[in-house]
């Protein structure tokens, strides 16, 4: 088997939050290394998995683990906000279940040659998609010193962000940064003793802010929210894990406002917007990790699954 050892998050809520019938059709989107999809598979018969990732060593390391249930499980190199396209493209009208665990896994984190780690030295990379255009080198190297703040700020919540922007901006001067522990020099030269001295790696936050934006990772959710409701059948689920607070409170509003029916003022004698809910929130609080699982992998502690049902 192909090197992609993933430890899947909430792994039983997950099963259990999808209701899965064996006769149902059932999608994840964010394919990894099929742990959760191995155990939607076995517990399908007749049913049918649609597997998406955007990473090519996912998708062959998931084809390689999913191969006992080959008869009912396809494959799709995409990305999951492309889902309502996927589905067109398969041919199916709609599906009794989506499941997105979003962020980076394990194995992208833990293979060093793929940038996305601020602890092993590798060319700055970052792409979840080894075929897209942009990548991190190209963020560093080439965006305004403008853009880059905004970056950290918006996606890092880095509080350094303008300090850490200008010292990118003239390192990139004398000549190009090109790999992630150059960058993390250049971050740490950026910061004020007190910040350095900080439980969490100091390029934590602005590696989190250029891997969001190489991946245009909120981008896709947000899309995933408009589109991944209409791809359910009635009673059918939607559940995502999110890593931090950003893609969370897109998913948490995404799901409810699409589970809220009339939105006239509350003035108005009679509803002139006719709007009716979509779904139901099965979650109206996020379904978090419990301590035997944050023994076990401490990446979960920052994990949060929504859930909610097509009505």
């Amino acid at each position: 088997m192909s090197e992609f050892h993933h430890v899947s998050v909430l792994l039983d809520e997950c099963i259990d939050a999808l209701a899965i019938r064996p006769d149902g059709i059932y999608v994840d989107g964010t394919l990894g290394g099929a742990g959760h999809s191995s155990q939607i598979a076995k517990r399908l018969t007749t049913g049918r998995l649609i597997g998406i990732d955007r990473d090519p060593v996912a998708l062959k390391a998931a084809g390689e683990r999913l191969a006992p249930y080959g008869d009912r499980v396809t494959l799709v190199h995409s990305n999951f906000c492309d889902i309502a396209k996927v589905l067109e493209d398969l041919g199916i009208e709609g599906v009794d279940g989506i499941l997105l665990d979003l962020g980076v896994s394990s194995p992208q984190l833990d293979d060093a040659g793929r940038g996305f780690s601020y602890m092993a030295d590798a060319p700055l990379d970052m792409r979840m998609n080894s075929e897209d255009t942009l990548d991190a080198y190209m963020v560093v190297n080439s965006w305004s010193q403008e853009e880059l703040k905004r970056i950290f700020f918006e996606y890092g919540e880095e509080r350094y962000a303008p300090q850490i922007a200008a010292a990118i901006c003239r390192r990139r001067a004398e000549k190009p940064i090109e790999t992630t522990l150059e960058l993390v020099d250049v971050i740490r030269s950026a910061m004020p003793p007190a910040a350095l001295r900080e439980k969490q790696h100091p390029a934590k936050r602005t590696f989190q802010a250029i891997r969001i934006a190489v991946n245009d990772e909120l981008g896709s959710v947000e899309q995933v929210m408009r589109d991944a409701i209409p791809c359910l059948n009635e009673g059918g689920r939607l559940a995502i894990i999110t890593f931090h607070s950003l893609e969370d409170r897109i998913v948490k509003n995404g799901m409810v406002a699409a589970s809220k029916g009339c939105t006239c003022p509350p003035s108005f004698p009679v509803c002139v917007c006719g709007k009716k809910p979509k779904v139901k929130l099965v979650t109206r609080k996020p379904i978090v990790s419990g301590d035997e699982e944050l023994e076990r992998n401490p990446r979960a502690r920052s994990a949060k699954l929504r859930v909610c049902e097509k009505l």
